[in-house]
């Protein structure tokens, strides 16, 4: 086994004395997590640094200056005298461990934590002096008013346009807004399948679940002929576009919807309905929550001129895969009036619907109170 030993220079004589050594570590002994008192006092002045660790008197004139500067404002200090009582924390005590007994790394790392805890306290100051002073300046009504705007601003971002002083539903949201000319005329080609489609067909392709329930359901209803059938049609084949659309995550392939959507179609689904992001070293269109509450908007404006401006909800959110809180939150953003509904038919009777309504006047838009609150880890 090797042997370890110490020696001592003699720095007058030159000579060295050598002793037998014994490595041991040395580990602090922290008493429990509560706090501990121990003293900082003038008298019985300990010649240890480390005596800290075993609650004996410190020296005030030697380490009270230094160690009160650190002190966080929780620990509870208490004048007698010349003797400072003070309630010691566990991590203070690691904190003085480090001191003690820390690598160089562990004391840069506590002298920054302690400096960016003074910064946190001049800043959390700060702060709370200028909101006090925005407050007073403003008033409280005025600054509830400004946020209600804020919320409703950022919202409308991803809303279709709405025209709140519209006479009648249909230009609430106009269609226009949800289809161009142009695109509506390029519609006609795709489309044709749904104005030709037979019954049997749609039997076979509400068996194969082959498009969203929403369009399986309008297409039983779809008008007998001339212009009201193929707008109808060309309106479901969009929705169902917009639906299969929003399934997808990042978009990798040119025609995301394949060669048979046109092509006007195909970039206003990328322009529109994707953001840009960069990953691994290549830009790609993504499909992003916010996106994807964006085309449901649209989804449901476009099944209100549908359906004669009232939709389930319930079937939409299905279609869309979302919960049903972020459908109405939506459906409320649109200025929908909701109520309950039974079912459609074929869609379990017994389950609650809820239905969507765009009537006027339109509902006044309530600033919600509730803040929704991060879940405590256990």
């Amino acid at each position: 086994l090797p042997r370890y030993f110490v020696g001592v220079l003699d720095k007058d004589s030159g000579q060295m004395e050598v002793y037998n050594a014994e490595i041991f570590n040395m580990q602090p002994l922290l008493s429990g997590r509560s706090r501990n008192a121990f003293k900082l006092s003038t008298e019985s002045p300990c010649a240890s640094p480390w005596c800290a660790f075993s609650y004996c008197t410190l020296s005030a004139v030697s380490l009270a200056a230094p160690f009160t500067s650190f002190l966080p404002p929780s620990l509870i200090m208490e004048k007698g005298g010349d003797v400072y009582s003070v309630l010691v924390s566990c991590a203070l005590q690691m904190d003085l461990c480090i001191e003690a007994f820390g690598t160089s790394k562990q004391k840069r790392a506590l002298n920054v934590r302690r400096m960016n805890a003074v910064g946190s306290d001049i800043v959390s100051t700060a702060v709370s002096k200028a909101a006090a002073n925005v407050i007073d300046a403003k008033g409280v009504t005025a600054l509830i008013q400004d946020v209600a705007q804020d919320d409703a601003q950022n919202i409308s971002t991803f809303l279709p346009p709405c025209n709140e002083d519209a006479e009648t539903p249909e230009h609430v949201y106009k269609f226009e807004d949800i289809l161009s000319p142009a695109e509506y005329e390029a519609l006609r080609v795709p489309a044709a399948a749904f104005v030709n489609i037979t019954a049997e067909e749609i039997a076979k392709k509400t068996e194969d679940k082959s498009h969203c329930s929403f369009v399986l359901e309008q297409l039983k209803l779809l008008p007998a002929e001339g212009k009201s059938r193929e707008h109808k049609a060309r309106c479901l084949w969009f929705l169902d576009t917009l639906v299969k659309f929003s399934s997808l995550k990042v978009i990798r392939k040119k025609h995301p919807m394949g060669p048979d959507c046109p092509h006007t179609i195909s970039r206003k689904l990328m322009k529109n309905f994707t953001s840009l992001t960069y990953n691994k070293g290549s830009v790609q269109n993504l499909i992003s929550a916010s996106m994807k509450a964006k085309i449901s908007a649209y989804v449901i404006a476009l099944a209100l001129h549908i359906n004669g401006f009232q939709v389930d909800l319930t079937v939409l959110q299905n279609d869309l895969r979302l919960p049903e809180s972020r459908v109405l939150d939506i459906a409320r953003a649109m200025q929908l009036r909701i109520s309950n509904a039974k079912g459609l038919p074929g869609l379990e009777d017994d389950q609650k619907h809820k239905l969507g309504t765009l009537s006027l006047p339109l509902p006044m838009q309530k600033v919600s109170e509730r803040r929704r609150k991060r879940k405590r880890m256990s």
